[in-house]
């Protein structure tokens, strides 16, 4: 029925009757205009997690719902703003993440990972950014969203593979009539300005026979540099003995030099870097142009401030949706959209390391006589060449811009009608394409780097600060351009509606059969620069080209077995399965399958349960991802900051045998970073991830208390053959060479044989391989909490009938269990109130939960907003670090909206009410000294936001 303009003025950030929705229906999922079949029997809909239609919203799998209203409240612009807080998510991506960071906007269900997580738009599949084939949330119009579902457990038997964390469905409203919405925030500091416009129309033609909804946004947001806040200004570090002091690069823009012949050896014939030479151990720098003196422990370079903390953004968003019926019970539909988002992110200058051959001829013009004496007295050849290992930071090139241009779009055709009275069929075809520009400035090119020092080039001099000429600036820079292309298409077609009654409920027997056909392909092209090594800057990447598809066939079935009978107001069971045949070798056939049960003693409340079988096929960057630079932090154990219980001579031996100087073993000079440089990229014999997962519940819903709802849901997901980096990432496969397994032959090891330089540093010539593998497992457990309530308190101080409407949506952890290696069960990390850079990264609170309070008089609404993120500690317990603990931080925010007519509304909010500041630790725990996903880092946040409805 079309909405009058009445309805539509609700749609603004003061309707009643939505956000009371939001209050009263935390335990279902609502009903969504567009995922429901208009050939559906009146008054049935489909909840996420299944495809039957069905008369009410119970569903056997616990299912969180954020109204529309959440978005207006917060004033979030970006659908991450609001998904992030939900207590079921541990922050991907986001618009904070610069190093790494890509642009994009990701979510992390369960802490179990993206790549886990499936994301639906209306129940459908979405269109992914990457090789990762990861949906960014920048790419759904948060403004025209009507709810969001969030699925705890597996979802593969409903909706196919990725689906192993749970699936988070956005589904979208029809517009009637035209919308008009602008909003502009600001920070307390006057800083990162964000500017939305956005407009809808829709409604219905051929006489009521179809309806089409057509929508565009502009956003842009101003980015904010570290420099911009107190905690983020300049890098700090932690000292290893419960203190934090200043930090930085090694790597300084006065350059560090030292000669790579070694200072001690066991074999006396060997060649030792002259005593007293400047370049020997710990080597030459040049604070003053030409000058050296020796390096210490000052010697570093903040990088901290001209790195962004919030990053730029540019996006344009433009699309529709629309069905029409062609006849009577016989609708076809069609969703088109297309997305241009830029994003920026920004580090400091390139820091350029390595061995260089040195022509002394070519350099003698830039350093002192005695310096040139020096280096004479290094070349033991008698070529006038040395090679040195060099540490410069070009600060003259600028700093390192990466800018990714992403334009995706896509395209939906479909059909949905009826078979007979109670079968109905729906049947689509789906492509969807983006391909991302991305350009890098600020690169420096190796090989011009060392023709400027062996005389083959143009002379560079690098002996001091600021000392590179124009000329010689343009000699090394380099411009990488690089291209990702991704496609998805999706064939599907289903029958499904209701085949007879049992006599002993008031509910039918329901079914859903049906088939589908995917294929993924994903390409990355690098720069010719950037794939040969020669980049300095940005890390060096091999081309990546894959693709692979499946044919699968699914069935469901719900089973009303009892109803209305005493003991028993209500009973059903629930069943799917899914099988899938991938063109993949290593994975080919498998099956995913679910079963559930529901049981109502009485109206009041309901016990729920379900148990699932989910699958997730490797995804293109895992299979065939080319060979890539990354600089992970990571601890070597043959440096200094080894513990004293770990300096065995076990590890020792190790240490020598890997390629470590015996007279170097856990000495300052093995790791002068916090970061280490690796290795990575597919491998195409990777199998399936597969999962279980349990839940159990109550939903409490007491009819002598109407607008109550309260539920409590118990969940366990484990993940077997989870794919992982080797050994679960460089910083731990060190760990596991030399502290855990201890064997120079194990694949752990191995893989840092051969990868040290003569100084026995890890210092990126020849870095370590870390592969992909089917190497570990995961496992979360926990309880989710929702208590929602809305009533009347009668007469407000405008209105005649005030209300109050509150939601409480919280989650405690039990286990986030992390086994890198499955055959090494005894080393499993607990991530549940963990934070760190060993293995469990960003914070995983035990409790975590985010509520609201709202009063609605008229047409005045003032709300009252609390997110609370639980203590966490670190989860490295060999290492004293200086915050050993972070306490439990909470946010207010507060926002009051007022219906100035019928058809404008104005809502004005602040976040972040009382300027809570982040907590801060060492940079070498985590970059911007905090952790910027989960903690705020803007300080008090405003905004202001308009909606016209016509």
């Amino acid at each position: 029925m079309k909405t009058t303009l009445k309805k539509a003025a609700l749609y603004s950030a003061t309707s009643l009757t939505a956000f009371a929705a939001l209050a009263s229906t935390g335990a279902y999922a609502q009903d969504g205009s567009d995922s429901a079949s208009s050939a559906e029997p009146s008054g049935e809909i489909v909840v996420t997690g299944s495809r039957i239609a069905r008369r009410n919203v119970e569903s056997a799998a616990p299912v969180a719902v954020v109204d529309s209203q959440e978005f207006a409240l917060s004033g979030a612009v970006n659908v991450e703003s609001v998904i992030n807080n939900l207590p079921q998510v541990i922050p991907g991506t986001t618009s904070f993440s610069n190093n790494p960071g890509g642009g994009v906007a990701t979510l992390n269900l369960r802490g179990l990972g993206a790549e886990r997580t499936m994301v639906l738009v209306n129940g459908r599949r979405y269109m992914f950014y990457d090789t990762n084939q990861v949906v960014d949330l920048n790419t759904i119009p948060s403004f025209l969203i009507e709810s969001v579902d969030v699925v705890t457990g597996g979802a593969s038997a409903v909706y196919g593979s990725d689906a192993l964390a749970g699936v988070v469905n956005f589904r979208l409203k029809n517009v009637d009539g035209i919308e008009l919405g602008a909003q502009y925030g600001l920070t307390g500091q006057g800083d990162g300005q964000r500017l939305d416009t956005n407009f809808a129309f829709g409604g219905e033609f051929a006489e009521g026979r179809g309806h089409a909804t057509v929508y565009g946004e502009y956003y842009k947001r101003k980015s904010i540099f570290a420099s911009a806040r107190k905690f983020s200004q300049d890098v700090y570090w932690d000292d290893y003995e419960g203190g934090i002091i200043p930090g930085g690069s090694s790597t300084v823009p006065y350059g560090r030099f030292t000669s790579t012949l070694p200072t001690e050896s066991d074999d006396p014939t060997t060649t030792l870097c002259p005593t007293g030479n400047v370049f020997c151990s710990p080597g030459a720098v040049y604070r003053t142009p030409g000058t050296s003196t020796q390096r210490d422990g000052s010697d570093l370079y903040n990088y901290g401030p001209v790195n962004y903390l919030m990053v730029p953004q540019e996006r344009y968003l433009l699309g529709g949706y629309a069905d029409f019926e062609v006849s009577p019970g016989h609708t076809v539909y069609t969703e088109i959209s297309y997305v241009n988002n830029r994003v920026a992110n920004e580090l400091a200058a390139t820091p350029v390391t390595g061995t260089f051959n040195v022509d002394i001829a070519t350099v003698s013009q830039f350093i002192s006589a005695s310096d040139v004496a020096a280096l004479n007295a290094l070349d033991t050849d008698g070529n006038g060449v040395v090679p040195l290992s060099i540490q410069r930071r070009v600060t003259e090139v600028g700093a390192r811009n990466s800018l990714d241009e992403r334009s995706a779009f896509r395209v939906l055709l479909g059909a949905r009608g009826e078979i007979t009275s109670n079968i109905n069929y729906d049947a689509y075809y789906m492509f969807a394409r983006t391909r991302n520009s991305n350009i890098q400035t600020g690169n420096v090119s190796r090989s011009a780097f060392q023709a400027g020092l062996d005389g083959t080039g143009t002379p560079i001099n690098i002996f001091g600060p600021d000392t590179l000429d124009q000329e010689m600036v343009d000699a090394i820079s380099i411009t990488a351009q690089n291209t990702d292309i991704s496609t998805l298409q999706v064939a599907t077609g289903a029958i499904s509606g209701s085949l007879f009654n049992t006599g002993m409920s008031r509910d039918d027997v329901g079914f859903a059969i049906g088939a589908e056909y995917r294929r993924v392909s994903s390409e990355f092209i690098p720069d010719t620069a950037l794939s040969s090594g020669d980049v300095i800057g940005f890390n060096a990447g091999d081309p990546t080209k894959g693709a692979y598809d499946t044919k699968e066939l699914f069935a469901e079935l719900r089973v009303p077995l009892v109803s209305d009978t005493p003991g028993v107001y209500r009973l059903e069971l629930t069943g799917a399965g899914r099988y899938s045949d991938y063109s993949l070798e290593a994975v080919g056939g498998v099956w995913a399958y679910a079963g559930g049960i529901e049981y109502a003693p009485i109206p009041d409340i309901t016990l729920r349960g379900q148990y699932q079988r989910a699958v997730r096929a490797p995804n293109v960057s895992e299979l065939f991802g080319g060979q890539s630079q990354g600089f992970p932090g990571a601890t070597d154990p043959c440096g200094a900051n080894q513990a004293a219980s770990g300096q065995t001579d076990v590890v020792r031996q190790l240490c020598i045998a890997s390629g470590v100087p015996a007279g170097s073993v856990w000495s300052d000079s093995i790791q002068l970073n916090t970061q280490i440089q690796g290795l990575f990229g597919g491998n195409p014999d990777l199998q399936e991830e597969t999962s279980d997962s349990w839940t159990a519940g109550v939903v409490f819903q007491p009819t002598f208390l109407p607008g109550f709802v309260a539920t409590v849901d118990w969940y366990k997901v484990t993940v077997d053959g989870a794919i992982d980096t080797l050994g679960g990432g460089l910083a731990n496969s060190l760990n596991l060479c030399y502290n855990v397994i201890q064997d120079i032959n194990s694949q752990y090891c191995q893989a840092f044989v051969g990868s040290r330089n003569a100084l026995g540093q890890l210092d990126g010539e020849n870095p370590p391989a870390i592969l992909n593998a089917n190497t570990g497992a995961l496992e979360v457990e926990g309880i989710d909490f929702e208590v929602g309530y809305s009533y009347g308190i009668g007469k407000g101080l405008i209105g005649e009938n005030a209300k109050l409407a509150f939601k409480f949506m919280g989650n405690y952890t039990i286990h986030n269990l992390y086994t890198p290696v499955a055959e090494l069960p005894e080393e499993t990390y607990e991530c549940a109130g963990k934070f760190g850079v060993l293995v469990c990264g960003n914070p995983t609170p035990k409790w975590k939960w985010t509520t609201r309070l709202t009063y609605i008089d008229g047409p005045l609404t003032a709300s009252v907003n609390w997110n609370h993120v639980g203590a966490v500690r670190d989860d490295d317990p060999s290492t004293e670090y200086a915050v050993e603990r972070i306490g439990a931080y909470d946010l207010f925010g507060l926002t009051l909206a007022a219906d100035v007519t019928e058809n404008f509304g104005l809502t004005f909010g602040v976040n972040n009410l009382f300027n809570k500041q982040p907590p801060t630790m060492g940079d070498n725990q985590q970059q911007t000294n905090t952790y910027p996903g989960v903690y705020d880092v803007l300080g008090r946040d405003f905004f202001i936001s308009g909606r016209m409805t016509f």
